[in-house]
């Protein structure tokens, strides 16, 4: 899952999960084999794919997630192959989706932490005024054509000094420093679980206006036989101290020059956002509430 410098966002989320439980000082093991597992250990699975339990004959219960499976239609059967408890989603919108197919309140909605002693704002004797990170899922080509293309022109035209960054073609690095050297950020995804990326920009206390559309666009979702829109969201975790939201080109016409007044005004506080919601602390308290759940711990 390791490339270089390049991390997964799975592993991203393993090492935040034992990051957070080493903040709250738990004690945990990880990836011990199956047959090494006693009746009292309580398993956290985050696996890939769905060969992730294959061999596991424990009756330990489970809390298992995040990339078993693309969709709940790859294994319709997880809760009747394995003593699954329940299945971890990071955010409501996507948990809706499993819920929908597993039956009611069968997901847990966990978060993965934001490293917040990492991703802490640095002084800048120098500031462009904005990123624009892209990250086009689908439609690559008509989305650069008719929504990047406008934006940078518009910012251009408006004399902003900008820099652009492409998702999968950049180092933790280049991004840190980036993020430390703007003001704000433009952020371009279809949809997002969490949004990792997003989230340490607000974490360096970086505005975001984000592009917002508001359903699901994997193509593959009528394979998957969803025939009907589902909602969906870019920044699943955001309000009005994170920046602001658009759906559209024209919309971003409107919205922006109130967000740019906004920005250098310094109306914005995302990172007060991120340390109440997302840090690692509140990741592990999340976590041991779905468990405690799970084990009926008191």
């Amino acid at each position: 899952m390791i490339r270089g410098e390049r991390i997964s966002s799975l592993e991203i989320v393993f090492k935040n999960l034992c990051k957070a439980f080493d903040h709250v000082k738990q004690p945990y093991l990880t990836n011990i084999p199956f047959d090494q597992i006693t009746e009292r250990d309580h398993i956290i699975v985050l696996g890939l794919g769905l060969q992730a339990l294959n061999g596991y004959r424990k009756t330990n219960k489970l809390v298992a997630g995040i990339g078993l499976m693309t969709h709940p239609s790859n294994w319709p059967t997880l809760f009747m192959d394995y003593p699954v408890a329940t299945y971890l989603q990071h955010s409501k919108w996507t948990a809706d989706i499993y819920n929908k197919w597993f039956g009611k309140d069968t997901c847990s909605i966990w978060p993965a932490g934001i490293d917040t002693g990492f991703w802490k704002p640095k002084p800048s004797e120098s500031k462009i005024d904005i990123l624009i990170y892209v990250k086009f899922l689908w439609d690559q080509e008509q989305n650069r054509l008719n929504l990047l293309n406008p934006i940078v022109a518009f910012l251009e035209k408006e004399q902003i000094s900008h820099r652009l960054i492409v998702y999968g073609a950049y180092d933790v690095k280049t991004y840190k420093e980036l993020l430390a050297s703007s003001k704000g950020m433009i952020f371009l995804c279809e949809h997002e679980s969490q949004g990792l990326a997003y989230q340490e920009a607000l974490s360096m206390n970086v505005p975001i206006l984000a592009w917002d559309q508001g359903l699901w666009l994997d193509p593959s979702r009528f394979e998957w036989g969803e025939t009907a829109p589902v909602k969906a969201t870019s920044v699943p975790y955001f309000d009005e101290r994170c920046g602001d939201k658009f759906k559209n080109l024209n919309e971003f016409y409107n919205k922006f020059p109130l967000y740019y007044s906004a920005l250098n005004r310094s109306k914005f506080s995302p990172r007060d956002y991120i340390l109440e919601n997302l840090s690692l602390e509140k990741s592990a308290e999340q976590m041991s509430s779905i468990l405690n759940g799970v084990y009926s711990l008191t």
